[in-house]
């Protein structure tokens, strides 16, 4: 009885734990949906490459700040929660940062530029930090971390592919159509801006959609052997 149960409490934290993840790619995306980190997204985006690197140094900071955050969260006191946060995020970021100027070529660096530094400073990990990592065990932090920067990553993939692709008619600086004219304004601030809305205005009219459809857009979630015995039953 014992291992049965035991089984079962695996198999509801795996459940768990896999909505937890899903929820930061979609529900709680960190751009399209909560509106976080707009300051990186709208600036570093003028290509495929520049999205990539920013998102993963952001990634990497958020998911390791979100375990350490998540181990001390007994010890900090709740008073100085926020400067203790900071001086984690800033810890990592500054790896993030001295790292990228170690491996990545000079232009990605020079193009990246102060927003790396500046991830100190992202609503997107200082949220999480203060919403999840400061109340959840360290499993939970690992995976709400990878889930919201993975959704942080796609929203900067997109964005930073469609202003590439028409204002410098390329992607991954590869030619993608000859005699293309491309439209210069899209790698340009007015041209953030515009995509930005475009898309905030897609995804909005995706969640009204869902709710008129609620299981229109649901990512199945793994079947149980408990259900799967409930069901054969």
């Amino acid at each position: 009885m014992s291992r049965c149960r035991a089984r079962g409490n695996a198999e509801r934290m795996r459940v768990d734990h896999f909505k937890e993840f899903t929820r930061g790619i979609l529900k709680e995306n960190p751009v399209f949906v909560l509106v976080l980190g707009l300051c990186p997204t709208l600036a570093v985006t003028v290509s495929l490459v520049n999205g990539f690197w920013m998102a993963v140094a952001t990634t990497s900071v958020l998911v390791c700040s979100n375990i350490i955050i998540s181990c001390l969260r007994r010890v900090i006191p709740q008073e100085i929660r926020i400067p203790c946060f900071i001086v984690v995020i800033a810890s990592f970021v500054t790896m993030a940062d001295l790292t990228m100027q170690a491996y990545l070529p000079e232009g990605i660096n020079r193009a990246l530029g102060i927003f790396i530094p500046l991830i100190v400073v992202n609503c997107v990990i200082l949220g999480r930090a203060e919403a999840y990592a400061a109340k959840h065990s360290v499993v939970r932090s690992l995976v709400d971390g990878l889930g919201t920067g993975l959704g942080f990553l796609l929203a900067l993939l997109l964005i930073s592919g469609v202003r590439e692709l028409t204002g410098s008619g390329t992607l991954l600086g590869l030619q993608i159509a000859r005699g293309y004219q491309p439209a210069y304004i899209m790698v340009m601030a007015p041209g953030a801006f515009l995509v930005m809305g475009l898309l905030l205005a897609f995804f909005n009219a995706l969640r009204a959609r869902r709710q008129v459809m609620p299981h229109a857009f649901e990512i199945e979630r793994p079947v149980t052997s408990t259900e799967l015995k409930k069901e054969s039953a």
